[in-house]
C-alpha cells in the first residue's frame, strides 16, 4: 500500500509546535521542517510525525514535495521569516497545493496615550533615523540582526540579548558586543526579570519585533511603560499570503479536509 499523503508544516515555533500535537492527536501524517537540531526538540517523537531539518531552497522544492508525498502546506513560521513563507507560497502555486498561514495574533489593543512606541517598517529605516544617537538600547532582535547594528557601537550604548548558542554568541561578538553587553537566555522572559535586566545595564530604549504576545511583546510593553523606557518596534514584513488564520482549530480543520479530500481522490 502507498503511504499516505502528507500535511507540510512549517515550523521552528511554538506555535507550530501546539499545532503538531494537535495534528498528532487526529492521526493526520505530517512532516515538520524547521532549520536547527536544537528546534526538533519542540516536537514529540510519535509515528506519523517526521522531522526534517535544514533549509529548504527552491531548487530543492519539487523533490521535496515528491519523497515527502505533500498534498498540503500548513505554514507557522516565524512572522519574520518571510523568505521560507515566500517559498511556500511560490511551491503551493507551482504545485497547486493548498496553504493556510497560521499567524500568531498580533498586538491589537489601543496603546496608551502616555506610553512612547515608536513603529519602523524595516531595520533599515530604523537605522536611518537617529532614535538610537546617544541611548542605552538593548537589542532583543536576535542574532541575525545584530551586524546590521555594528556601525552604531560607537554612537550609541548597545547591549543585546542572545539565544544561548555558540552560533549567536559568535555572530554577536563579531557584530562588536563585548562580552558584558550581552546576555544569552531562552525566552520567554517574565515581566519581573525583564524589568531588573533593564535597570541593570540603565536601559533608555528597547528595540524589538513586533512579535506579538506569543513573542513577549506584551511583556515589553508593559515593562516600558512602567520604566518610562522608549520601545522602537519592527513591524512584521507584508507579506500576501493567499488564506491566513490565528485560530488554531480552523488550521486544524484546514488539515483534515485538504488529507481528506486528497485521500478521497486517490
Amino acid at each position: 500500500m502507498a503511504a499516505r499523503p502528507s500535511l507540510w508544516l512549517i515550523g521552528g515555533t511554538q506555535e507550530s509546535a501546539q499545532l503538531a500535537r494537535a495534528i498528532v492527536q487526529a492521526h493526520l501524517p505530517c512532516v515538520v521542517t524547521v532549520t536547527t537540531e536544537q528546534a526538533r526538540s519542540l516536537y514529540p517523537s510519535v509515528p506519523g510525525l517526521r522531522i526534517w531539518v535544514g533549509t529548504l531552497t527552491a531548487e530543492q522544492m519539487a523533490s521535496f514535495l515528491k519523497l515527502q508525498r505533500v498534498s498540503a502546506i500548513l505554514d507557522a513560521s516565524h512572522p519574520f521569516a518571510a523568505a521560507v513563507s515566500e517559498l511556500a507560497i511560490a511551491a503551493a502555486t507551482t504545485h497547486h497545493l493548498p496553504y493556510l498561514r497560521y499567524e500568531r495574533q498580533s498586538w491589537n489593543e489601543q496603546e496608551p496615550a502616555d506610553s512612547e512606541v515608536q513603529h519602523f517598517e524595516t531595520v533599515d529605516a530604523l537605522l536611518a533615523s537617529h532614535v538610537l544617537q546617544g541611548e542605552r538600547v538593548l537589542l532583543t532582535m536576535g542574532y541575525r540582526r545584530l551586524q546590521q547594528f555594528q556601525p552604531w557601537q560607537q554612537a550609541a550604548t548597545l547591549f543585546a540579548r542572545i539565544l544561548p548558542s555558540a552560533t549567536a554568541l559568535e555572530a554577536a561578538l563579531a557584530a562588536g558586543f563585548t562580552p558584558d553587553r550581552l546576555i544569552a537566555i531562552r525566552p520567554p522572559i517574565v515581566a519581573e526579570l525583564e524589568t531588573a535586566l533593564w535597570q541593570q545595564w540603565h536601559i533608555s530604549t528597547v528595540v524589538t519585533k513586533a512579535s506579538g504576545v506569543a513573542g513577549g511583546e506584551a511583556v515589553k510593553r508593559q515593562v516600558a511603560a512602567a520604566l518610562g523606557v522608549k520601545l522602537v518596534i519592527v513591524d512584521r514584513p507584508a507579506i500576501a499570503y493567499p488564506h491566513q488564520t490565528s485560530n488554531l482549530q480552523t488550521a486544524l480543520t484546514f488539515c483534515k479536509q485538504v488529507l481528506a479530500l486528497d485521500a478521497r481522490s486517490q
